[in-house]
């Protein structure tokens, strides 16, 4: 869609297991763009030479892995200008990762399609990176007493908390409909790692909870 809509002029897409490798050639074949995307078999990173290309996308896959991939090839970001990144779960562990490697998490944006929702977030390789993380995962004043903290900036998104959307306030109703389970399956274990976890998860959904009442007294169709 990229070189149809003439944005790039050239791609690499890289798949690892051999069906959809067949695949993606066949559909690159058959849009007659076989001189403008090379499909390459190969994990991560390793498809690609230092140096050629400068936009890099990772979706499908979790935060997790996304970071994993990126610590692998990390040679491989040479001449990398901008990093487009669509963790499924786990996207503080993505944030954490750019933040870790000096790059500037510049937008984020989240869409739901067929009932699933998806957050997608653009990092830029900028010299003050530093300075920019810095003020971008400062402690915040919503609202009262509650303070949107570094933890959670990094949890729920620095611009999603500057500018939430109705889907992103859906996504984290979901997330503390999942966490208020996963406390009632804890709480059927009296063992004291149970506990604990037990208070980690409530502690976290208390916060996560505080900043979508804070966000949302001005949002009221949101509700």
């Amino acid at each position: 869609a990229l070189v149809e809509e003439g944005k790039i002029r050239y791609a690499v897409a890289g798949e690892i297991n051999p069906g959809p490798l067949r695949a993606a050639k066949k559909q690159v074949r058959e849009a007659g763009l076989s001189d403008n995307i090379d499909v390459r078999r190969g994990d991560g990173l390793a498809v690609l030479s230092p140096g050629e290309a400068d936009v890099i996308v990772m979706a499908g896959m979790g935060g997790s892995l996304i970071a994993e991939i990126l610590n692998a090839g990390f040679q491989k970001l040479s001449g990398v200008k901008r990093l487009i990144l669509q963790p499924n779960i786990g996207g503080e562990l993505v944030r954490r990762w750019l933040v870790d490697h000096q790059w500037a998490l510049t937008e984020e944006d989240i869409v739901e399609e067929d009932g699933k929702i998806y957050e997608i977030l653009v990092a830029d390789l900028i010299e003050e990176a530093t300075v920019y993380n810095r003020r971008l995962y400062k402690d915040r004043p919503l609202c009262g007493s509650v303070t949107a903290k570094r933890e959670i900036l990094l949890l729920m998104g620095p611009h999603f908390i500057e500018r939430p959307t109705e889907i992103w306030f859906r996504k984290w109703k979901g997330e503390l409909a999942k966490m208020s389970m996963i406390i009632d399956q804890i709480s059927l274990s009296g063992s004291e790692a149970a506990a604990k976890k037990r208070a980690a998860i409530e502690n976290q959904a208390k916060m996560i909870r505080e900043v979508l009442e804070c966000l949302q007294k001005d949002k009221p169709s949101f509700n």
